[in-house]
């Protein structure tokens, strides 16, 4: 029987917590745990248990938000390996995943061979507008990162991104989801690796002239009609609009363009391509 059989069996359980980028998400991991009794945390790339680092590497380690996000996403075998192994010896029974959207927690339940998400909490259900606010404000002012682990598990493995711990005494009341009696939670502040040297921008112009050599280099048969680029506070986003000849088959062919475009603007930039959006404007025929 394989590990991913076994799994089914035992009836793991796997909550989801989303919600973007900087919203307090890690904050409250440890409250949302006491409140359904979930065993572990996936939290950007760690497996965490009461308040230990089980497995797994912190994305924050990574020195480009690209290495983050792929070590969030579990891109490596060896990792995924390593959390599955620690799974199957910790006998973990519920689990909850932190992500920025439903897709990334799907994403990595699939990738780890764990059941999807039974239940998905958003952020705005364990926090008002004010504190979702204030954690924003932190993060793209400040630059803080909060790990839900004590600072020791942090500077064991990670003292080089370590800035500071946080002790908050969690009284009856504060928040919706936990009424019952006071406790004390441990968490810690960390400067990710990828934030030290600031943000890598390039101008639409670089970007539009990469995205369509990446599209006459795919393919000499398809038109861009019309290239817009968005940036965002994670990356860029390109819609474009092509001519395609009559005769391609659209879904497959499409689907190959939009991953020829990102992986081929990331691997020589760096940068992250968060969505390459393409709409067909006209099927042209053979003349």
């Amino acid at each position: 029987m394989s590990f991913f059989d076994r799994f089914f069996k035992s009836g793991m359980t796997v909550f989801a917590l989303v919600g973007e980028s900087g919203t307090g998400k890690s904050f409250r991991a440890n409250l949302l745990s006491k409140k359904y009794g979930i065993d572990a945390i996936i939290d950007d790339g760690l497996l965490i248990k009461d308040e230990k680092i089980l497995a797994g590497k912190t994305a924050k380690h990574e020195k480009t938000y690209l290495g983050a996000v792929r070590v969030a996403l579990f891109d490596d075998k060896q990792h995924r390996d390593d959390v599955a192994r620690a799974f199957e010896k910790n006998k973990i029974r519920k689990l909850l995943i932190i992500g920025t959207s439903e897709k990334m927690v799907n994403k990595i339940s699939a990738r780890l061979q764990i059941p999807a998400p039974d239940k998905i909490i958003k952020i705005e259900d364990i926090a008002n507008r004010d504190e979702i606010e204030k954690a924003i404000r932190s993060r793209q002012i400040e630059g803080k990162h909060v790990i839900p682990v004590p600072s020791i598990e942090v500077k064991r493995n990670y003292s080089r991104i370590f800035n500071r711990s946080i002790r908050e005494l969690i009284t009856k009341g504060k928040f919706k989801l936990f009424k019952k009696e006071a406790t004390m939670s441990e968490k810690s502040v960390v400067t990710p690796e990828f934030s030290k040297k600031g943000r890598i921008e390039i101008s639409e112009a670089a970007l539009s002239q990469m995205a369509m050599h990446c599209v006459s280099e795919f393919s000499a048969e398809i038109r861009i009609r019309k290239l817009s680029i968005k940036a965002t506070h994670r990356g860029y986003r390109l819609i474009l609009t092509i001519d395609v000849p009559f005769g391609k088959q659209l879904t497959g062919e499409i689907h190959r363009l939009q991953t020829y475009i990102i992986e081929s603007i990331e691997r020589y930039t760096g940068i992250l391509i968060e969505e390459v959006s393409i709409i067909i404007d006209k099927i042209t025929l053979n003349k």
